[in-house]
């Protein structure tokens, strides 16, 4: 399907191109830069690009594929740096340098790699859609590659195979590689859905205590400025018990996305690999297209389900959401659409949802459960959370993390806000803590939250008659307080106290209510708070 263009508006291009469907891809100009249905006329057909349309003039060509934007699932996704079309930034950059320029004709996949694959089949056996044929070593996980069609096997490689090579010949003449492609936008399903039952570690102890979450459940992190969502969303990603992380920077500085890939490249995770082995990097910096920006965490998540179906936990981190809602702003605008709340078009929360909804676990055919776990951050202008971003989101997710700007500026990290953040995994996440690590985890948990909600309380006392104003019951819950914020809740990410398990947590809160509960007593006894204090405190030294 052929025509040719016939205005441009940025990276708003028409075509004369009939029969297209809405969200096929389309390539344009000489240049053949990607982009996408958006608008459909009469007469005329919409499209927006997903690369600079700088150069590009009235009359060039432009040719419709019938088929919508695409990614390639298959070994070799581990480890690779793309951007928000699964274009692999590491090629890009030996073709053109640094600064990216031609991009098409560019395989999301290396397809002269050579992998072992262990058949499991054999010529002559019949097989369903779905039915294993063998596996792949993919680093640290066996990658199985299911077959995506029914037949009788005719050829099956059992050894050395490349990508570019085909797999499978079934007889009648059909072939299957070991690779497929899949839509963006359409959620891959590969077994029953299942309820979450097993909390998420993230060896952050504010989150695993006080606000767990589950495998297969959605968290926000909205934070101003300097909040530091995105050193905790690499911490996260760094310690979290997954099998595999796919992390999106939508719209980030190119800087921090810089810095965050030399870092993983140097990294290990808990398991002593290095960091990246596990994880999938998609970069889209806000100097790059903004069509591709909102592009970008479909193409994760489309990828991070391709694993959960294999029955692996899947971690994905977006660092912003927020960014991403600005592409949708400035695409929405551009096609002169009516405008919501705050310029976001009006299917803003639908859009939102739809991706949020593809996060779950989820029972495989072979029995197995693979999740796919979701920690969303968002940049809400001036730190404002009332703002439709943070709504839409808190709508569909179950985990709220708010990152306080006054904590953050008291060098309080991570700064989530134990007043206002809240989990909706809490009793489910207990139940399993008490059976797997400590029968006393709800009890101690209970009185956490009880301290940190009487110092609240009494803060307001405190700034009208000061510390001394207050009775020694009162004062040594505020210095009890004090400990819990600053040898619990705090954690630096850049020292060995990055990472606390299940068990070390629980220790260290437990010490802290024991100190307190034996400190209460002897108070109670008549013993000087100032003597009870200073016990306490050359103890804690």
């Amino acid at each position: 399907m052929k025509g040719v263009v016939t205005s441009i508006s940025g990276a708003t291009v028409s075509v004369d191109i009939r029969g297209l469907q809405l969200y096929d891809r389309v390539y344009i100009g000489h240049a053949r830069l990607s982009g996408e249905v958006v608008h459909l006329e009469k007469d005329s057909t919409t499209v927006q690009v997903f690369e600079d349309t700088h150069g590009l003039s009235v009359g060039e060509p432009a040719e419709g594929t019938r088929a919508p934007l695409t990614v390639m699932l298959g070994p070799g996704l581990l480890g690779g740096i793309f951007d928000g079309l699964q274009r692999p930034l590491p090629a890009l950059q030996r073709r053109s340098g640094d600064f990216i320029q031609e991009t098409h004709d560019v395989s999301s996949l290396d397809l002269q790699q050579q992998w072992h694959f262990a058949a499991e089949k054999q010529p002559g056996d019949s097989v369903a859609i779905g039915d294993r044929l063998g596996c792949i070593s993919e680093g640290h996980l066996r990658h199985p590659i299911y077959a995506t069609q029914a037949g009788e096997i005719e050829q099956i490689v059992d050894g050395p195979l490349r990508l570019e090579s085909k797999l499978v010949t079934f007889r009648g003449g059909q072939q299957q590689y070991a690779w497929e492609n899949w839509s963006v936008r359409h959620p891959r399903f590969g077994g029953h859905k299942r309820s979450a039952e097993q909390p998420l570690i993230t060896g952050q102890r504010c989150i695993d205590f006080l606000f767990p979450m589950m495998k297969g459940s959605v968290a926000v992190v909205p934070g101003g400025f300097g909040t530091g969502k995105t050193v905790l969303e690499q911490s996260i990603a760094k310690f979290a018990d997954v099998d595999v992380v796919v992390y999106v920077g939508c719209g980030e500085r190119g800087n921090e996305m810089a810095g965050l890939l030399s870092e993983f490249g140097e990294l290990q995770d808990t398991a002593g690999r290095p960091l990246l082995e596990r994880t999938i990097v998609v970069v889209n910096t806000s100097n790059m297209p903004v069509a591709a920006r909102e592009s970008s965490i479909f193409t994760a998540v489309t990828m991070a389900e391709y694993y959960r179906d294999m029955g692996y936990d899947v971690l994905l981190l977006a660092d912003s959401l927020s960014r991403w809602a600005e592409a949708l702003r400035e695409i929405s605008s551009s096609l002169e659409e009516i405008p919501g709340e705050e310029g976001y078009p009006t299917y803003l929360s639908s859009r939102l949802a739809k991706f949020i909804e593809r996060a779950g676990v989820v029972e495989t055919a072979e029995g197995k459960l693979g999740s796919l776990s979701m920690i969303l951050a968002v940049s809400p202008p001036g730190a404002d959370f009332s703002e439709p971003v943070t709504q839409s989101c808190l709508r569909a997710a179950g985990a709220f993390y708010m990152l306080d700007t006054v904590l953050a500026h008291s060098r309080h990290f991570p700064a989530i806000n134990w007043s206002q953040s809240y989990s909706l995994f809490a009793s489910r996440a207990a139940k399993y803590f008490r059976q797997q690590v400590e029968p006393r985890w709800t009890e101690l948990q209970t009185a956490c939250r009880a301290i940190l909600q009487q110092e609240e309380s009494l803060r307001e006392v405190v700034e009208v008659v000061g510390m001394e104003g207050l009775q020694d019951r009162d004062r040594l819950l505020m210095f009890t307080a004090e400990r819990v914020r600053r040898d619990f809740l705090c954690q630096n990410s850049f020292s060995d106290d990055a990472f606390s398990s299940p068990q070390q947590t629980l220790e260290r809160i437990a010490g802290i209510i024991n100190n307190y509960r034996q400190a209460e007593k002897r108070l109670a006894e008549g013993e000087a708070l100032a003597d009870i204090l200073r016990g306490d405190g050359d103890a804690a030294g």
